[in-house]
């Protein structure tokens, strides 16, 4: 991304700064909690508040979609790699293909639910560090696959690990999966009209659209979601699904429109999911972590 920017901006030198994090421990997060969007990017957010970087990239599926640091804006959102869910497994196996009993790693409850509505009889099991180690733990037989995004793997330049995309019809991403939010000083204007280079306007239409279902149905009712839009031309299509912890409930709702009403229509997706029972579902959540 840095080299986007650079060639958009002849002469325009810029300098990496690799931020530790704690949040890439996973130390005692829950595997069904709701509170993991944002660990990753708070401790780097907070370097930019206080000018220690002027810009940081994020995923958008890990940005809060509630104001939390009124000095930050998302100043840029460039165009969106896959946002496909995908298997990795030892001898490239497909999610059918795994075994009864499989252990199957992955910490996003919305991922947990939809493997246990497909393959009831396999283990989902927590799975926690960068991409490279999640990889890493398949290879040395920890776990029988992996479920991670596609757009992570690509990016890395490892493709060529995935098993299988699974489909969007089963497995509905996280909201913001495949893009990237890049962010900054709300009052560094300077640097905003650098990072506005590589904004790319039908992926911000997209993620504005499913961050409105975070905060409608995640930050609301606290049910994941799996939501994605997708823009062609002038038209947007937002798609929406929740589900029981067991996976055996699930609710879906769709609408189509003018992409410039991308959020009126999420938000009506949102408030259809809810009419179904979303809010019932969300219950069964709470429930299960205490």
């Amino acid at each position: 991304m840095v080299d986007r920017i650079k060639q958009k901006n002849a002469g325009l030198k810029i300098d990496r700064k690799i931020l530790e994090t704690s949040g890439d421990a996973g130390k005692g997060r829950s595997l069904f909690s709701l509170e993991q969007r944002g660990l990753f990017d708070k401790e780097v957010d907070q370097a930019v508040s206080e000018g220690r970087v002027d810009f940081a990239v994020h995923n958008m599926k890990d940005v809060p979609v509630s104001e939390r640091n009124t000095r930050m804006v998302i100043a840029s959102v460039p165009e969106r790699g896959s946002p496909a869910e995908v298997l990795v497994s030892n001898r490239h196996m497909r999610l059918k293909d795994l075994p009864r009993g499989s252990r199957v790693g992955t910490s996003s409850p919305i991922r947990v639910a939809q493997l246990r509505r497909v393959r009831p009889d396999v283990n989902p099991e927590p799975l926690f560090g960068n991409v490279e180690t999640r990889v890493e733990r398949v290879d040395k037989g920890e776990f029988d696959a992996v479920i991670l995004a596609e757009a992570g793997l690509a990016r890395l330049g490892i493709a060529e690990r995935i098993s299988e995309r699974l489909s969007t019809d089963d497995f509905i991403p996280a909201p913001g999966q495949g893009a990237l939010a890049i962010v900054a000083r709300r009052d560094n204007l300077k640097v905003i009209e650098i990072l506005r280079s590589v904004e790319h306007l039908p992926t911000r239409a997209e993620a504005e659209a499913e961050r409105e279902l975070v905060r409608i149905l995640e930050e609301t009712s606290k049910v994941p979601v799996g939501g994605l839009a997708g823009v062609r031309g002038n038209r947007i299509q937002v798609k929406a699904c929740v589900l029981s912890l067991d996976g055996r409930e699930r609710l879906s709702a769709t609408r189509t429109g003018n992409s410039a009403d991308g959020t009126r229509l999420a938000h009506e997706t949102g408030e259809e999911l809810l009419a179904k029972g979303a809010g019932r579902i969300g219950e069964t959540w709470r429930n299960a972590r205490r």
